[in-house]
């Protein structure tokens, strides 16, 4: 039982690296086991929840405590932080109708760097290491070696500790531990070890039910859970073993690899000598392509100095041959002052009384006396003062070397799918390379927000490891350019084509199909997820079929989404399959939703539905007077704008091709429902909508049809492998 107390320290010094927690760098203090099992001390988990609650209450302001005493909280995390709370995670303005969804929180694992969903817990939910935690104490102890551990109960000054009681979590000497410990009492079978500090409970409690203890194994969520777990909790339906049997399983899984990697001990050397050799050629390498690069950039800078020198040198012979003129110019003027010049010697030519000799000299003087009132008259500077046909355009240049880099050798040029990206709640930039060969290590892809007034913006950029990227924190109602390029090491690729998209009109609105309010099971089919509903016609039709005798008449099915609107602006987007025959999709007020499931005109045909691409003459008044509901309609892979009087009066230019994805925005506080082509965003048709009561999404369906709700775009997060 001693064991810990004398366990080799050679082997615990090897494994510091193991032992250092990604977030404060430091020893593991109580680690827990995230859901992406990865380890934090305890104390990390708290302060980095912390930091996210001051972020997200102050809208990803500086307040989250980035310098805090213990942790060290990179820039990269605090940035996943300030996304966090800035995405608005878990809260939506509106009601819910129905809803038992329970509030979940992200934390930002600084181990794989992706935001990990914590559940309704959170910290409460997580399993403490108790065995990384005592190969911490056994690290601890073989470092300091000659620093003891002291009795907890002798009197000062304290003797040094030769046993620890895992029942009383404390540390004794031989004497008091026989005093508190004696013979024939029921301390005397308290499990005792070596001194120590780190003192694990004897049995491994569930968190969830903190009175049961943990006797199964969850292959799915890959921890312990307890039998309640198993009988009415979240692990209800996943499949689960004995905690014996997944002990074994993984002991003699672990046990075999580790054997494995000791078998290949020459082998493991052998690369380590090679890794030596390569870090040395490494190094080497390294500096002579820092010679090349340098000398390079040596040669671009003389380059530069001799135009520079250039251009200075014909900027000032420029400058001196126009001061030469402008000087000649201001001299010429400046004798046309009276008694100076030519004016002064004009003059004194007038004081002549010798009429012949006055002729001979005053006719030339008179030319340029007429010259120089004419210069008066119409007066220009003989050279001009500025200086823009001197001014360097360096726009190109200063782009190229903006993309200045070491040779592509061959990398191929990235290209954006714009099928597999779109924007939704986020962007989803989605990229590939067309060739399988020398494909890139990294790629950095850019992006920039599209001003009219701004003609060029600063690109913003992300390092991404994967062929694909998602953007948050885009403004909506606005248009982004996107671009990728390919590193492999030091070498890059050029830039893609830029890919334009543009972002929805107002924030995505988030609901599921409501499959209580009016929702008609015998017609209407619902996944288990509520995100897509169809309308079947089953037995009930046929049944009715008998009374039928004349005329087609059918019933329009309706569902409405479980998430009401009470102001603000909104957007969602949904699919219609392409063999709906009949689809009906808008808003309803809650104070008409009862009109919407029992108004009698909801029996009908086609041909007298108000907006169904049916002209139905004077039928369409009566029925938008009664009609309690915005909708529109939408069938047989049309779009039907509904008839009004600001709408054409051909009913063929009413009807548009169906758009392979539909969105809808509701604008309360102004009144207007505006209804969209998702893929462009670009508006198809917009009305005014009575907004007094709470609004929510409404669908109709009838025939054979079916519509899916969009689904928003996450980030998913990487498979973490197990054997089990």
């Amino acid at each position: 039982m001693e064991g810990d107390r004398l366990e080799s320290p050679v082997t615990i010094k090897g494994i510091e690296r193991e032992l250092i927690c990604p977030a404060c760098k430091e020893l593991f203090t109580h680690p827990l086991i995230l859901p992406c099992q990865h380890n934090v001390c305890h104390k990390c988990v708290k302060e980095i929840l912390f930091a996210f609650e001051d972020s997200f209450a102050d809208g990803g302001s500086e307040s989250s405590n980035p310098s805090s005493p213990r942790i060290k909280i990179s820039s990269s995390s605090m940035d996943r932080i300030d996304r966090i709370s800035r995405s608005g995670f878990g809260v939506y303005t509106g009601r819910k109708r129905n809803s038992l969804t329970p509030r979940s929180s992200l934390f930002p694992c600084p181990g794989c760097q992706r935001d990990i969903d914590l559940g309704e817990r959170g910290i409460n939910g997580l399993f403490r290491n108790f065995t990384l935690e005592t190969i911490v104490e056994r690290y601890r102890q073989a470092a300091r070696a000659a620093i003891a551990i002291m009795c907890d109960f002798c009197k000062p000054p304290p003797q040094e500790s030769t046993k620890s009681c895992m029942d009383c979590s404390a540390s004794y000497c031989n004497e008091c531990f026989k005093i508190h410990h004696p013979w024939g009492t029921v301390k005397a079978q308290h499990e005792y070890v070596g001194p120590t500090t780190n003192f694990r409970p004897k049995i491994l409690m569930c968190p969830e039910h903190e009175m049961e203890r943990v006797n199964m194994y969850c292959e799915i969520c890959r921890r312990p859970v307890c039998h309640l777990c198993k009988l009415g909790g979240c692990h209800a339906n996943h499949r689960v073993t004995t905690m014996s049997t997944a002990y074994k399983t993984l002991k003699e899984k672990l046990s075999k690899d580790i054997e494995y990697l000791i078998s290949k001990e020459s082998q493991v050397k052998a690369h380590i000598t090679q890794l030596d050799l390569l870090l040395k050629e490494t190094e080497c390498n390294s500096e002579r392509a820092k010679e090349e690069a340098s000398h390079s950039f040596d040669k671009l800078s003389h380059v530069l100095e001799e135009k520079k020198s250039a251009a200075l040198r014909a900027i000032e012979a420029s400058k001196n041959l126009r001061l030469e003129k402008l000087q000649m110019q201001a001299e010429e003027y400046q004798g046309l002052l009276e008694n100076n010049g030519l004016v002064g010697y004009a003059q004194e030519v007038l004081k002549e009384t010798d009429q012949s000799c006055f002729v001979q000299t005053a006719k030339q003087l008179h030319v340029r006396i007429q010259k120089a009132t004419e210069s008066l008259k119409s007066f220009r500077p003989a050279a001009e003062t500025t200086f823009e046909d001197f001014v360097v355009d360096i726009a190109k240049q200063e782009e190229i070397l903006g993309d200045l880099s070491f040779h592509s050798n061959g990398l191929e040029i990235p290209e954006i799918n714009e099928e597999q990206s779109r924007m939704y709640n986020k962007a989803l930039i989605s990229w590939e390379c067309p060739g399988k060969t020398d494909s890139a290590d990294t790629y950095v892809l850019e992006y920039h927000k599209l001003n009219r007034g701004e003609e060029s913006a600063m690109w913003q950029e992300t390092e991404v490891c994967s062929k694909s990227k998602v953007i948050s924190d885009l403004d909506d109602d606005s248009s982004y350019a996107f671009r990728v390029r390919g590193y492999k090491g030091s070498i890059c690729s050029p830039w893609s084509r830029e890919v334009i998209l543009r972002t929805p009109p107002a924030p995505v609105f988030s609901f599921l199909f409501d499959d209580k309010c009016g929702y008609n099971s015998e017609h209407l089919l619902l996944n288990p997820r509520r995100t897509s509903v169809e309308s079947r016609a089953g037995f009930p039709l046929l049944l009715g079929s008998e009374r039928i005798q004349v005329g087609c008449y059918t019933t329009l099915d309706y569902i409405i989404g479980d998430t009401g609107i009470a102001k603000g602006k909104h957007f969602w987007a949904f699919q219609v399959e392409a063999y709906s025959y009949l689809v009906k999709v808008g808003v309803v007020s809650s104070n008409k939703i009862q009109k919407l499931f029992h108004n009698t005109h909801d029996v009908t045909s086609p041909r007298y539905e108000q907006d169904s691409g049916h002209d139905s003459g004077s039928e369409d008044a009566f029925f938008d007077s009664a009609q309690p509901f915005t909708l529109v309609t939408l069938g047989m892979k049309k779009f039907f704008i509904p008839s009004t009087p600001a709408a054409p009066k051909d009913p063929a230019s009413r009807i548009l091709p169906l758009p392979s994805c539909l969105g809808i925005c509701l604008d309360c506080d102004k009144g207007k429902v505006g209804f969209y082509d998702a893929g462009r965003m670009k508006c198809l048709y917009e009305c005014e909508v009575d907004c007094s009561g709470i609004m929510y999404p409404a669908f109709a369906l009838m025939g054979g049809a079916a519509v899916h709700l969009e689904e928003a775009v996450t980030a998913k997060y990487g498979e973490y492998h197990d054997d089990i």
